[in-house]
């Protein structure tokens, strides 16, 4: 009689230690939501805060403005710093133009006419110095222009012979290392020009609006708290004797004190490698000493019933696993 109590008792806690395992694991926390900062990357006076707290906005949708003005202007100047290095840069690589090389042709063949007149004066004054004819300071003032006119005539070759050959390569690589500096410069000036407004990196709702128009901001200064809509976390804890029963990919589903007919579907997404003591949030006398691991439910498709911080039931089923669960483990 002893032994079938027994064998009785037994088999009833086997029957619902399996199911227990079958059920999965119960677990409870919280709703942990994302939040962004939003601030400028540039500092300067707000001009418009486009959203008021509660509001809903799209990602890439502009949040605030900065007095743009002296940004535009900064583009202004660069933009012609730009076309004038541009056009510099041109100059070079285009070389002389036609006319000026036509211009320095002419210099030479004057001074080459010149040239050959002062030689023939040259050999009559030089006839008529040694005869007695002249005198010799005349003979010594047509020597000296025969020797201008020789160096103006080399300096005008040299002249055609630049004017062939274009500006050196040393300078026409300055002036496309300037052309390249204009460029970087408007690009930065553009880029400040678009940093003067923010734009919503994500899908969310306004959460906090902290500064308001015609405030003077600093570079990073928050303006605004956008709260994400996606993704949607459960921060829950596991005891180190149930770690081995979860696994990311795990289904679960979650509960919350106002629909605790209407569960939320969602996945184990991230388990912690690192041992911790229980939060005070959940702590009691019997679980203060003991050692959890942090775990994150990510819940997928959520309806904005959950909040930041709500308490959760999280039932895991490691018998099921949602596509969305296998797609992000």
């Amino acid at each position: 009689m002893v032994l079938l109590v027994v064998g009785s008792g037994l088999g009833y806690w086997l029957l619902h230690s399996s199911n227990g395992n079958a059920e999965g694991l119960v677990l409870y926390g919280n709703v942990d939501i994302r939040k962004v900062d939003l601030s400028f990357r540039v500092g300067g006076r707000i001009a418009d805060v486009l959203f008021e707290e509660g509001d809903r906005v799209e990602t890439g949708q502009i949040v605030a403005r900065l007095d743009a003005i002296p940004y535009r202007d900064e583009e202004r100047l660069a933009l012609a710093r730009y076309r004038q290095a541009d056009a510099a840069l041109q100059k070079m690589e285009a070389g002389s133009r036609p006319q000026e090389i036509a211009q320095a042709e002419a210099s030479v063949r004057e001074r080459r006419a010149t040239l050959q007149n002062l030689r023939l004066e040259y050999r009559r004054s030089r006839n008529l110095v040694q005869s007695g004819a002249i005198a010799r300071q005349t003979f010594d003032n047509v020597t000296a222009r025969l020797h201008e006119a020789e160096a103006r005539l080399a300096t005008a070759q040299e002249g055609l012979r630049l004017a062939r050959e274009g500006f050196r390569a040393e300078d026409i690589a300055a002036a496309r290392a300037n052309l390249q500096a204009a460029e970087a410069s408007l690009a930065l000036a553009r880029t400040r020009l678009d940093d003067s407004q923010i734009e919503a990196p994500a899908e969310g709702i306004i959460l906090t609006r902290v500064e308001e128009p015609g405030a003077i901001v600093r570079t990073g200064q928050t303006v605004a708290v956008l709260s994400l809509i996606d993704p949607i976390w459960v921060r829950a804890y596991v005891e180190e004797p149930d770690l081995g029963r979860v696994h990311p990919g795990m289904a679960a589903e979650i509960f919350t004190d106002t629909r605790p007919d209407q569960p939320y579907f969602g996945h184990v997404g991230f388990i912690s490698p690192e041992a911790e003591f229980t939060p005070k949030t959940v702590q009691t006398e019997t679980l203060r000493t003991r050692l959890v691991y942090q775990l994150r439910i990510i819940v997928d498709n959520p309806d904005q019933g959950l909040r930041q911080g709500m308490p959760v039931t999280a039932k895991l089923n490691p018998s099921r696993q949602t596509g969305a669960s296998r797609r992000n483990r």
